[in-house]
């Protein structure tokens, strides 16, 4: 007799992920690019919706559990990261996705970032880099450059920026990759090297806003600048990068 109890193979498609909620992000927010690559990326891990669990804190970039037909937490400003590790440890089979924005991530929850990258807990962390906080509506962020005019430093900042990439290499997070919301065929890829990590995958999406700091990101993502700007960078293979 077959034995019953063999997990039969899932097959789902990214219509599957994507809930019934209207998406409110603004026309032409890089969240929408995002969100479609984490669908497209999805069906491929090869897990049931019930086993994957997207959690976010607070601001636009953590409206994403209610776009996305799996379980999921919307937590509290910063406290993602927290909500994450102990989705994770309280059952490691669950496949689970961080997302966080730099306001929500580097600020109020810089601590709790810092911490899981040193934990190395098996999650993924998304982080949206608008280099605002644009949900309370534009005032500066720790990673928005130095001398921006904005509604809380109309002056312009004078602190420098954090660089995610740094502090989460310097945390001693075992994996960091870098990508721009322009293209969403790249995010996925990045996103499925993420999900075969083991241990914490920490990607930072170049994510523009349309109405607070829009064209932050065009000295990497215009069009005359990108192909100079942009440079794939492959783990493994050093002759992709220079």
């Amino acid at each position: 007799m077959e034995n019953q109890n063999i997990e039969q193979e899932v097959m789902l498609t990214k219509e599957d992920f994507a809930s019934d909620q209207v998406v409110k992000w603004c026309p032409g927010c890089g969240d929408h690019a995002i969100l479609k690559a984490v669908q497209d990326i999805f069906p491929k891990l090869g897990k049931k919706k019930e086993d994957i669990v997207v959690v976010s804190g607070i601001g636009c970039s953590s409206r994403f559990p209610y776009y996305m037909n799996t379980y999921g937490f919307h937590s509290i400003h910063g406290r993602a990261a927290a909500a994450a590790t102990g989705v994770k440890l309280a059952n490691p089979n669950l496949s689970v996705w961080m997302i966080t924005g730099d306001g929500d991530c580097t600020a109020i929850g810089g601590n709790h970032f810092i911490h899981a990258c040193r934990r190395n807990i098996d999650i993924n962390l998304i982080l949206f880099n608008n280099r605002i906080y644009g949900m309370t509506k534009g005032q500066f962020s720790p990673c928005t450059f130095r001398g921006t005019k904005t509604k809380t430093s109309p002056q312009g900042t004078y602190e420098d920026p954090f660089n995610p990439g740094e502090l989460a290499i310097g945390a001693k997070a075992t994996f960091f990759a870098r990508g721009v919301d322009i293209n969403p065929k790249e995010l996925s890829e990045i996103f499925w090297e993420s999900y075969k990590h083991d241990g914490i995958a920490v990607t930072e999406v170049l994510q523009n806003c349309m109405i607070f700091s829009n064209g932050v990101h065009e000295n990497i993502t215009g069009k005359d600048v990108r192909d100079d700007m942009q440079v794939k960078c492959v783990h493994g293979h050093a002759t992709t990068c220079r």
